[in-house]
């Protein structure tokens, strides 16, 4: 079969899909048409012992009423006749021996005799090998005659019995042509099966041509979906979002990587620079080596930072716990406001007066979260800008909002501001030493505090950064 150019082999050992349907279908299959061939014959073979039955006693009860009405006199081939096949007659005498017998008695009429009188009188009995039913009636005053030339018998009972050979052979008929067509039957049905899985498992076989060609490297192919809410439907688009989920990690990857090594890029090049400096003699003057040490214990430092923050970043990531102590998320603000109220005096940052704020966590890193908002705020605003930082509580929430009215954030930019190392102004967060991973790790830590985190903002209108934490009982 091929399929889009491609050569596509259908498997067929035991591991194959197809081939498990196929024998699992085979065995229903199998199942179903013996149990119903099964069944269809004992109901038959049942319908025609009724039958046979029925036919023995209203001939019994119809003799029995004639012999009933007084002295009769009959003779064998009449009765042999009225009768009828396969129906037959048995004549003994008060010793039990064989008078005369017709039709489908004829050549059991010992056997019937004899075995006629271990049941009671009236009672259906059958003769050994089941082809032969019986019932013995008593006959005072009948008198049979047997023809010219024959002295005429009076028995002292009939014996009526029913050949049942005929339904026998008709139900051994049944059963094998039923045989032969359940045979028929199931090759025909399998080998519709097996058309029908090669349609059913069309889908599944492009979905594999499709995730080797992924394999192969090609990022943009995807599963094909027909948006029929079919099974196959169904699996093509949540591998389709496993493979969407895949290739946003690899790109995030990959763009961490580019982006940590563009950061340590510019401080190992300065410290580098540095370096070659001294080695050509170009700090012989007063102070130039302590300048040169100056500089390169700076930029250390950032590379310090920047490692410290990846590896934050890297622990949250993979969801290590944080510690869970009871902290005044309100006590907490003051104290940063009041160390950024000293290490910017000129700015105007103020925390709006707010009862305690119970919450439960770890007060290192809610107070890292504090700062990086706050810091923020005042680094990426102009110097008049105001700053505030507003906490309110609900039963089930505390909120934390630190606000700004600086000149906002650009709509195409809002969605990026949690992204790792993202700057709206590159030049300006590197001149303040920012790495671009301080909103990351807000979002980190709020997240591993089982928070929300989210920013409002209008170009012209200022920034709200808020974060919704949990409140402690």
């Amino acid at each position: 079969m091929s399929l889009g150019g491609r050569r596509l082999s259908w498997s067929w050992s035991w591991s194959s899909v197809r081939l498990r349907l196929l024998v699992g279908l085979a065995v229903l299959l199998v199942f179903g048409l013996v149990a119903s061939a099964v069944i269809s014959a004992a109901l038959m073979e049942d319908f025609l012992d009724r039958r046979d039955e029925t036919t023995l006693r209203a001939t019994a009860d119809r003799l029995t009423e004639v012999i009933g009405r007084g002295p009769q006199t009959a003779d064998a081939d009449q009765l042999g006749a009225l009768l009828g096949s396969p129906l037959g007659t048995v004549a003994v005498d008060a010793d039990n021996e064989v008078l005369l017998s017709t039709g489908s008695a004829s050549r059991a009429g010992r056997h019937l005799a004899g075995l006629s009188v271990t049941v009671p009188t009236g009672d259906l009995f059958t003769l050994e090998g089941g082809d032969i039913s019986a019932v013995r009636i008593p006959s005072p005053g009948l008198t049979i005659d047997r023809g010219p030339g024959q002295p005429t018998v009076e028995p002292a009972a009939v014996i009526l019995s029913i050949d049942t050979s005929v339904e026998d052979a008709t139900t051994a008929t049944l059963i094998n042509r039923q045989l032969a067509l359940v045979g028929a039957a199931l090759l025909v049905l399998l080998a519709l099966s097996v058309l029908v899985l090669r349609l059913g498992m069309f889908p599944l076989v492009r979905m594999a041509r499709s995730a080797d060609a992924i394999a192969a490297g090609s990022r943009t192919e995807r599963l094909p979906t027909h948006r029929n809410g079919s099974e196959a439907d169904l699996l093509a688009k949540a591998v389709n979002r496993a493979f969407d989920a895949q290739a946003r990690a690899e790109a995030t990857v990959r763009s961490l990587a580019a982006d940590t090594s563009h950061e340590l890029r510019t401080p190992l090049t300065t410290i580098s620079g540095w370096l070659d400096l001294h080695r050509q003699g170009g700090l012989s003057g007063p102070g130039g080596l302590e300048t040169a040490f100056e500089h390169i214990e700076n930029e250390v430092g950032r590379m310090r930072l920047l490692v410290e923050d990846l590896s934050l970043l890297a622990r949250l990531d993979a969801g290590r716990p944080v510690e869970q102590d009871d902290v005044d998320l309100t006590a907490l603000a003051a104290s940063v406001i009041e160390d950024a109220q000293i290490i910017y005096p000129q700015r105007d940052i103020t925390l709006t007066p707010a009862p305690p704020a119970p919450v439960t966590g770890d007060a290192t890193r809610l107070q890292q979260v504090l700062r990086n908002l706050v810091g923020n705020a005042v680094q990426h605003t102009p110097p008049q800008t105001a700053v505030r930082v507003e906490i309110s509580d609900t039963p089930e929430h505390v909120r934390l909002a630190v606000i700004d009215d600086g000149p906002g954030i650009s709509p195409e930019d809002l969605p990026r501001v949690f992204e790792r190392f993202w700057r709206a102004e590159a030049s300006r967060s590197r001149a303040y030493g920012g790495s671009g991973l301080g909103l990351a790790i807000v979002e980190a830590i709020v997240h591993a505090h089982h928070g929300e985190v989210d920013v409002a903002s209008r170009p012209g209108a200022g920034t709200t950064v808020t974060i919704r934490l949990p409140r402690t009982p």
